[in-house]
């Protein structure tokens, strides 16, 4: 089968691999429909993680498709069935799965690498697929718009929603969303559905603003620093807001989360660290009784409630997705996303 390989920084190649197979009886072969590139996968494609790619390694962890083939102990899915895929397997029976935190199962892992097949190829092995995949209706394979939307709950749709539970959203709150990649994005769509009146994007790109406020963004802060917390004091009556989603991971965008949010109030991080965070000031946090709750999303947890919102009409991720390619072009989209002429790219197989 074809499948996205790294074989060092900036050299993303679409290679022939060995094809995905069950192996142990709780396995699935998936064949992948929809799958998309993260913006984490610009980690290692930039050279930006502790270890360098190797010739040969698979990548991508967002993905949905159809049941090929079935393992003998697998009972929830049956060859034909469509699933989507959390980003992150895990066996669903374990003690974190069982208490909602599928990212840290005892047996669970990600995709990609040198033993497991990566997001980004024609067919996936997933182990332990009763605890990892959810069903969608077969229905929805024929709909080019609700597949893309469905896609956004293996990953980038759950961690907008996670960021915002940490955040403690609430009917009627206000909240500032400090990103506006795609996972800012969806936290702004998640706020929405949580009932939030108030939706402050810190962002400085038009066209993703644009999407921000299609999600039920109210305002719009393009500066950075000092001027971006003065902006958003002065939309909070002096106060900040309640709730704080922080979607960058950076030590200046969790600076700013910490220093607009509110007296009480709670921040939502999931933007992955990068740095020491030295400089983010605990006693501010201390001092102000303000809740810092988030990490890495356990979107497994999260896909039944956002799928029916997404079946039913009541969400529409899919705006996220600003470019469609197809698996040969797939070099051509990381480099789209590394040169930011496009937020998030889609693969369609």
């Amino acid at each position: 089968m074809r499948a996205t390989v790294i074989n060092a920084p900036y050299d993303i190649q679409v290679e022939e691999v060995p094809d995905a197979a069950v192996r142990k009886p709780t396995d699935v072969v998936l064949r992948v429909l929809r799958a998309c590139i993260c913006g984490s996968d610009l980690w290692p494609y930039r050279g930006e993680v502790a270890t360098a790619p190797r010739p040969g390694q698979r990548i991508g962890h967002e993905f949905l498709g159809v049941v090929e083939e079935a393992g003998s102990e697998v009972t929830g899915f049956r060859p034909g069935d469509l699933a989507v895929a959390p980003f992150m397997y895990s066996d669903g029976l374990c003690d974190f799965c069982r208490e909602g935190v599928q990212t840290s199962c005892v047996h669970g892992g990600g995709w990609g690498g040198f033993d497991h097949d990566g997001g980004q190829g024609e067919a996936v092995r997933v182990p332990y697929a009763d605890g990892t995949l959810v069903k969608l209706p077969k229905d929805a394979a024929s709909d080019d718009r609700v597949l893309a939307a469905l896609l956004t709950l293996s990953d980038v749709m759950g961690t907008g929603h996670h960021a915002a539970v940490g955040a403690e959203v609430r009917a009627g709150g206000t909240v500032a969303v400090v990103g506006d990649g795609a996972v800012g994005l969806c936290g702004v769509l998640a706020a929405k559905r949580l009932g939030a009146e108030q939706i402050v994007i810190l962002g400085r790109h038009t066209e993703r603003t644009d999407i921000a406020r299609s999600f039920g963004a109210t305002h719009v802060v393009a500066q950075r620093g000092d001027e971006a917390v003065e902006a958003v004091r002065e939309l909070t009556k002096g106060h900040g807001a309640h709730s704080v989603i922080e979607a960058v991971g950076t030590e200046q965008s969790m600076t700013t989360a910490v220093r607009i949010t509110r007296p009480g109030g709670s921040i939502g991080y999931v933007g992955a660290p990068h740095g020491s965070g030295d400089g983010i000031d605990l006693r501010h946090l201390f001092d102000r009784n303000i809740a810092l709750r988030g990490g890495l999303a356990p979107v497994r947890q999260y896909l039944p409630e956002l799928l029916a919102d997404v079946l039913s009409g009541a969400i529409d991720p899919s705006p996220v997705f600003d470019a469609t390619l197809g698996l040969d072009r797939v070099a051509d989209g990381y480099r789209a996303m590394n040169d930011r002429t496009a937020l998030k790219v889609l693969l369609a197989l």
